[in-house]
């Protein structure tokens, strides 16, 4: 992993180089970007926004659209991704989707299949075949995760593991894949899948409580509340800061041909276990603050998916090795810029 210089004149390089890359991939396109009000949707339009190009953003109805200024052209759309009307509308003209859309919890996901099947699949065909059956041919991005691998067998994952997936969810995730990947193969879209491990980073809460737990110990520590880690912690993650995963997604437009028809891994290459990562938020919150954070050691809920005692450390090379894209934050600098932007 490369980490972020702290040397002036190769920081400045390195950020010019960055929207150099994001803003050639995006100019003069036509954006569509579901999941708007997400958390990687606004993390993806924010790092547009300078960008000479019109950023279709659709959401759900009643979704909170946050305001931006921008040089890019921001058109707010609401819509329902299950509905095939929807991806009539917002299709026309499209030449780049990232598609962010989804049910992102497990637990629901196990609880409903019908519902998950819904909202994790159908989404996907839906956008396929409207493109198949009116002959567009966007590129289209989708946010899979790391965890359609199941439990794995090695370490670190790479994208020669087998995918033996353990939840619905998980499941739903991977056919939505193998549809994109077939349909790409058939040269009606070109796509690519981003398996993305454990992102955190600052941009909007996630409406899910057992997502995005970094960010919520975070937001503990700085309203001085007692951080909690479930015995014994010692399962291994991969912390993947948010920007770098946005970078990733737009660095797979700018290499399409590279990456097309293809699933990759992306995450930092950096294990640490939760009890690691909680203790690091308590004290990088402690050192910004003055305050001391508290850790406590608590007794898991039952029942929990089996996928929670896995552990993962992502190999992303083949990612790298095909677009130039590295993960830029350790995990404590990514600490620390999400405690700067949320206070």
């Amino acid at each position: 992993m490369v980490a972020l210089s702290k040397c002036g004149d190769t920081q400045l390089v390195n950020e010019r180089l960055k929207n150099e890359t994001q803003h050639s991939a995006a100019a003069g396109q036509r954006i569509l970007v579901t999941g708007g009000a997400g958390y990687l949707a606004t993390n993806l339009i924010s790092l547009l926004s300078n960008a000479d190009c019109h950023i279709i953003r659709l959401a759900r109805p009643g979704a909170l659209l946050v305001p931006m200024n921008s040089v890019a052209q921001i058109e707010d759309v609401t819509g329902d991704v299950r509905k095939r009307s929807t991806w009539e509308q917002v299709l026309v003209g499209t030449d780049i989707v990232f598609h962010f859309a989804a049910q992102t919890s497990a637990y629901v996901a196990n609880k409903n299949p019908p519902a998950d099947l819904d909202n994790n699949f159908m989404p996907m065909l839906h956008l396929l075949e409207t493109c198949r059956q009116h002959g567009r041919q966007p590129i289209v991005l989708f946010a899979s995760t790391v965890t359609v691998t199941g439990i794995p067998t090695r370490l670190p994952v790479d994208e020669t593991h087998p995918d033996h997936p353990i939840t619905i969810y998980d499941l739903h995730k991977l056919m939505a894949e193998q549809y994109l990947k077939w349909y790409a193969s058939q040269r009606i879209v070109r796509g690519s899948i981003l398996r993305l491990s454990n992102v955190y980073g600052p941009g909007p809460k996630s409406s899910r409580s057992d997502r995005g737990i970094l960010n919520q110990m975070i937001h503990k520590a700085l309203v001085g509340e007692l951080l909690t880690v479930y015995k014994p912690g010692d399962c291994l993650r991969d912390y993947v800061y948010v920007e770098d995963v946005v970078q990733a997604f737009l660095a797979a437009v700018h290499h399409i041909e590279a990456v097309n028809g293809q699933h990759f891994i992306i995450g930092s290459g950096q294990g640490h276990t939760i009890d690691q990562a909680i203790n690091l938020v308590a004290d990088r919150v402690a050192l910004k603050t003055g305050r001391l954070v508290t850790v406590k050691y608590i007794d898991p809920p039952s029942p929990q998916s089996p996928i929670e005692d896995r552990n993962f450390v992502a190999d992303s090379r083949r990612f790298s090795q095909a677009t130039g894209w590295r993960a830029r934050y350790l995990l404590a600098e990514g600490i620390d810029r999400t405690v700067k932007a949320f206070l």
